[in-house]
């Protein structure tokens, strides 16, 4: 076990930690909730409190040392060393306070850069250290920064950015400042080569270093409670005079505020971070060892469209969630739309399918009613078709495939969504997704409703399960409309076309998958198995095109519907066997009232002598 002396030098940073009188005198303990500190395993390993889970500063180097593999960080552009432009004093030189901050930490400035493997996935890694004047961002942080971002670039490695600062450093005045646009662009030529950047966002991290580099990153993760933002809360309630809300500023806040994806412990860091690059590293990719004739086809059920309707709105019909689930061993759930929100009618993030990395976007109606009512039954506000986008480039810059699981009765339509631009939203989903340089494929599990489903269905591959609906509107509000009653419902379902056959044979969609016999609810297990094989059949095929293929036939096949396309020519060959079958019914008609010739010769006529008999 260490003794206080080593506990607080490994550490480091005495003043954030308490003293408390204990049985062998004096020992640490945590500041938030005074629990001592000193036999801890978890504090020794990870600066975590096992009590109450507070995240303990950390210096850089140690950080990095949590998360990459054993011996395998090569520390680069490590001589750079800060100087005074401005000769800025206050109560101390800027030059004492350089001194100071590097005989405290024994770095030469506030940033640490390198290069690193975690889980085998080779990397470049950056760590600020708040015990260096704050973590404060000034020329050569800013400096060692971009070059992180460059030799990430040149070596095509994802970039991961440990950061905790409190923003830029004043001392260098203007030149502190600019480094924001520095980091900045240097992380959009990352961005560019399409390689992973990924930010791990500790409490502070504030100011200049939040408000460039580390939000640009494609993932965004925090930790528990981080106190995180542009300006401090203190800083708000002295210059405005506002009362901040309980918890503003936190990571928590921040993710229900939709600017980050996730919040992970310290601990399970290391683990987050190994299946994230393995997941983003592209290694495997969908093979068919035979191209098999498939029948898409499905006997038209002898269920009328209404029980249909009933079946795909059914309380135990498989949700999202549940697919995901099954058909996908590993998945990693992203969160936020970057502006506002992060919306839980809409799930989404990077999967594991047939072993192969897949974007998931999916409509999640919940289950029960208070899981139904967490999930606003499935109706995203724009906020959620904002983040379902946001997911559909990245899976872009990746070159991931895209999946859609579509599950709505329809996007929320209330006035917060109208203010907040939901006619807009969905538009730009429909126009984006149009042009995404990717594979994908739409599959609809359950209700697809109007404009919220077509939205998340603008795809290669258009699938529906046997006992799905697909609808410009719900057969109640059709009657509501048409009739002023939505009991009429019942009868305009037939009229819809709503249910899989007739979606096919409209040529909205492009096949449909079987489900266990009586439906989906019946068996999860079998569902999302005939779920998955058509998935994974239907990405083998559109991985042997190029991506100016996709997007030539994507548009094309969109560009048909509504022309006299194969409903409507089925529609006539249906007319034409129907007009030709009376036709022969009638000729054997008249064959049948035809005088018959007999033996000798013709029967006499019943209709008298021919014109010139006499």
């Amino acid at each position: 076990m260490k003794n206080l002396s080593e506990l607080l030098t490994s550490f480091r940073t005495p003043h954030k930690y308490e003293l408390v009188a204990g049985a062998h005198g004096l020992q640490v303990a945590c500041p938030e909730c005074g629990k001592s500190l000193t036999d801890s395993q978890s504090y020794q390993s990870y600066g975590l409190c096992d009590n109450c889970r507070h995240h303990l500063p950390v210096p850089a180097r140690r950080r990095i040392e949590m998360v990459v593999d054993p011996k395998s960080f090569r520390e680069v552009n490590n001589s750079l060393v800060s100087v005074d432009p401005l000769s800025f004093s206050d109560r101390m030189s800027y030059r004492q306070r350089l001194k100071e901050a590097q005989r405290k930490t024994g770095l030469t400035d506030a940033v640490v850069t390198g290069l690193c493997k975690i889980g085998g996935n080779p990397a470049v890694i950056l760590a600020l250290d708040f015990d260096f004047l704050g973590g404060s961002m000034g020329s050569v942080v800013g400096e060692k920064v971009a070059l992180a971002f460059e030799l990430a670039a040149k070596k095509k490695m994802p970039a991961i950015a440990l950061a905790t600062s409190g923003g830029a450093r004043m001392q260098e005045g203007m030149l502190s400042l600019v480094q924001m646009a520095k980091t900045a662009a240097a992380a959009q030529r990352l961005h560019a080569a399409g390689l992973p950047f990924i930010s791990v966002l500790s409490s502070p991290t504030m100011g200049g270093v939040y408000a460039s580099f580390a939000s640009l990153a494609d993932i965004i993760i925090a930790e528990p409670r981080a106190v995180i933002g542009f300006n401090g809360p203190r800083v708000i309630e002295q210059t405005t005079g506002e009362k901040l809300p309980e918890g503003s500023h936190t990571a928590e806040f921040l993710l229900t505020h939709g600017m980050i994806d996730r919040i992970v412990d310290r601990a399970k860091l290391r683990d987050t971070l190994l299946v994230l690059l393995d997941l983003l590293s592209q290694r495997y990719r969908l093979t068919a060892k035979r191209k098999d004739a498939v029948d898409d086809s499905i006997a038209r059920s002898e269920r009328t469209p209404w029980s249909t309707v009933q079946l795909a709105r059914h309380h135990e019909r498989p949700t999202s969630l549940d697919y995901i689930g099954r058909m996908m061993p590993t998945f990693v759930e992203l969160h936020g739309d970057r502006l506002f929100g992060d919306d839980p009618a809409v799930v989404g993030g990077l999967a594991d399918l047939g072993g192969e990395t897949v974007m998931v976007v999916a409509q999640e109606r919940g289950r029960g009613e208070e899981g139904q009512k967490a999930r606003h039954f499935g109706r995203a506000m724009p906020e959620g078709y904002r983040k379902s986008l946001r997911l559909m480039q990245l899976a872009a810059k990746f070159r991931l495939p895209v999946v859609t699981l579509v599950d709505t009765p329809g996007a929320n339509g209330g006035f917060e969504a109208e203010t907040r631009g939901i006619a807009s939203t969905l538009s730009r989903c429909m126009a984006e997704m149009s042009v995404l340089p990717t594979q994908t494929i739409a599959a609809v599990i359950g209700e697809g409703g109007s404009g919220g489903a077509l939205a998340l269905a603008v795809a290669d591959r258009v699938l529906m399960l046997e006992n799905a609906i697909y609808s410009v509107i719900a057969p109640e509000g059709a009657g509501a409309i048409l009739y002023r009653d939505a009991g009429k419902a019942q009868d305009l379902a037939a009229s819809l076309r709503l249910t899989a056959p007739d979606c096919k044979l409209l040529g909205v969609i492009d096949a449909v998958i079987p489900e266990p016999e009586g439906g989906a609810h019946l068996d999860h297990d079998q569902a999302a198995w005939h779920l998955k094989t058509a998935l994974l059949r239907n990405l083998v095929e559109l991985q042997a095109l190029s991506t100016n293929k996709l997007l030539r036939n994507r548009y094309a096949k969109f560009r048909r519907m509504g022309e006299i396309g194969s409903y409507y020519r089925e529609a006539v060959m249906r007319e034409l066997s129907q007009l030709q079958e009376y036709l022969t019914h009638r000729l054997d008609d008249i064959r049948d009232h035809l005088p018959r010739r007999t033996d000798g010769g013709a029967e006499p006529s019943e209709r008298g002598p021919a014109v010139g008999e006499s």
